[in-house]
């Protein structure tokens, strides 16, 4: 399988995760780690549910892939994430040595990736990441803003390409 294919395999598993995610009232962010070629670990974002500002996607499935795999190195792993991580998130993305990461839409207010700042790529920091970004960008950056248009319209689902009256 080509790698743009198979990146888009694991976003499209990211999505999901983000999907149920804002199904249960959480800001819909998907997050998969891939460990040679195998899901090890799928979360979505849990702030909310669990009362923890900590409880990001991309933290929760990295404590997950390090309890599966039975370590914090987590070097030879692909992090596929729904939208480009925050400080925090790039921070744990650094600590666990994660060798890759995959991420969908930008996020101009808080990315740590690429936006706002380069973490993965800082060459002040004890390791690198090789970042490659836009896979499923159209679906990823529709979640999220039909999401938020839904809250600010009192809850109600909003539909892709529903007329406002």
């Amino acid at each position: 399988m080509a790698i743009e294919t198979r990146d888009e395999y694991f976003m499209d598993r990211a999505l999901q995760a983000a999907t149920d995610a804002g199904r249960k009232g959480e800001v819909p962010i998907g997050a998969v780690v891939v460990h040679e070629g195998e899901i090890v670990a799928v979360a979505g974002n849990r702030r909310e549910r669990d009362h923890d500002p900590t409880a990001h996607a991309e933290v929760l499935a990295l404590r997950m892939a390090g309890r599966v795999l039975g370590t914090w190195r987590l070097m030879e792993c692909t992090l596929y994430v729904t939208l480009e991580p925050c400080p925090m998130c790039m921070g744990a993305c650094i600590n666990s040595r994660v060798g890759r990461l995959v991420f969908a839409c930008r996020d101009q207010k808080a990315g740590a990736a690429v936006s706002c700042y380069e973490m993965g790529t800082d060459d002040r920091l004890n390791h690198r990441i090789v970042i490659t970004e836009g896979v499923r960008q159209r679906a990823a950056s529709g979640l999220l803003s039909n999401f938020f248009a839904s809250l600010r319209n009192g809850g109600r689902q909003i539909v892709v390409g529903e007329l406002s009256s």
